[in-house]
């Protein structure tokens, strides 16, 4: 054979090297992890329903000890959770020890201890489930309902990066007032028949108290990530200014993301994703408020980002607050795994699956329907906006692939 005919030969093998590598390999391997995406879904809608039930099998860990294990840098509990049901049953039963007012925020709230050393953050009612807050995306008091609904969404989407959430109804007078601090103690007072109290943060003001129902108060109760993960709380780089008339850099400028893209830690590593995926939780949701977020200390952006402190939301289910997903629609990237969790979630499977793993909370209904509805509608706008994307740059700009192995020792 000629030298010549070896070159073509040689280069014909070459091209079809390539192509094998390119159009079948990568397109296999695409093909299995779009298979196990599936599977995953699978997996979460066979364990959607949790029974709040107190038996804790195979073990002699407490349920906080359970919890507290489960806790990963990318991870606050694991995909596969049998001992889900017994923890939230410890949450919103377990004998309260000790009431003192809440950490540091702008939102009324009370810190809990309970039985066994777990504390956990109450969020009473202030709302009922049909009441509609007007005015700007992030008006209105914390609703605590709105807690409960977030953390079984961050299960749906399979992100898993938001603190155990349970309803819980509390008595003012027989279970908190006997263990509550002096400064907790301080903000009670009786309105007609309901024990109430107003607490102590930025926005706690004596006229504007939390009252119950006689003596029992609904609220939300979230678990406390364990004190060996310290938290770093960051700048939400999508942040509001807060202040009429001033707008935040991204809402004028449209290369925003470029420069986000190449400042700590958004240069390099996941969290540039993970901003993108909370705008879409937060879009769901309708939570204009995320003007912070806290990861895990000492992570050089490796960590997750935490999806704590969704009580703005679910407020008005006719507002579509679009700048919401400024991050997904500046930056058009988005995670193939979300992407796929967002595609099976269609034609009413979210709305559905949100409904189911409520179901057995102790404050049922969590939403109402409009709440629920709406969530289907918003899923629409945000998979218009990757396929406008993906129309001007290409599936394989958009798509990004980020599968990290998580490890749970």
């Amino acid at each position: 054979m000629k030298l010549k005919q070896r070159v073509v030969l040689l280069a014909i093998l070459l091209v079809i090297f390539i192509f094998t590598k390119v159009f079948l390999i990568d397109n296999l391997d695409t093909s299995a992890a779009n298979r196990e995406d599936q599977r995953a879904f699978q997996r979460m809608l066979s364990g959607l329903r949790v029974a709040l039930d107190p038996r804790l099998e195979h073990t002699l860990q407490s349920p906080w000890e359970i919890a507290a294990q489960w806790v990963v840098p990318r991870e606050v509990y694991p995909e596969d959770t049998p001992e889900l049901g017994a923890v939230m049953h410890a949450m919103t039963t377990k004998k309260i020890i000790k009431a003192d007012v809440g950490y540091k925020g702008t939102q009324l709230k009370a810190l809990l201890i309970l039985e066994g050393g777990q504390k956990v953050v109450f969020k009473p009612k202030r709302y009922a489930r049909d009441y509609i807050v007007e005015g700007e995306p992030y008006a209105g008091y914390d609703r605590h309902n709105a807690e409960v609904a977030a953390f079984h969404l961050d299960r749906i989407l399979g992100f898993r990066r938001a603190p155990l959430v349970v309803g819980r109804f509390v008595n003012l007078r027989t279970e908190i007032k006997p263990v509550a601090t002096e400064q907790l103690l301080g903000t009670f007072m009786t309105l007609g028949n309901n024990t109430c109290f107003y607490g102590k943060c930025y926005y706690c003001r004596e006229t504007e108290p939390a009252c119950a129902e006689g003596d029992v108060m609904e609220g939300s109760v979230t678990l406390w990530l364990p004190d060996v993960w310290p938290l770093q709380k960051h700048r939400h780089p999508w942040g509001r200014t807060y202040r009429e008339g001033k707008l935040a850099r991204w809402e004028y400028d449209e290369s925003y993301c470029d420069a986000v893209k190449k400042t700590s830690p958004y240069d390099s590593g996941p969290r540039l994703l993970d901003i993108i995926d909370t705008a879409i939780f937060d879009y769901l949701i309708g939570n204009a408020d995320r003007h912070h977020y806290e990861s895990f200390q000492d992570d050089e952006g490796a960590s997750m980002l935490i999806l704590l402190d969704n009580a703005k939301s679910f407020g008005n289910p006719a507002l579509d607050e679009r700048s919401i997903l400024a991050p997904l629609y500046q930056c058009c990237i988005i995670r193939v795994s979300t992407w796929n969790r967002l595609n099976y979630l269609k034609n009413g499977v979210l709305k559905s699956a949100l409904k189911t793993a409520m179901s057995h909370d102790p404050i049922s209904p969590v939403l109402s329907d409009a709440h629920l509805d709406a969530l289907d509608q918003r899923l629409l706008s945000i998979l218009a906006t990757v396929k406008q994307c993906t129309d001007q740059f290409g599936p394989d700009v958009v798509l990004v692939e980020d599968r990290m192995t998580l490890s749970h020792l």
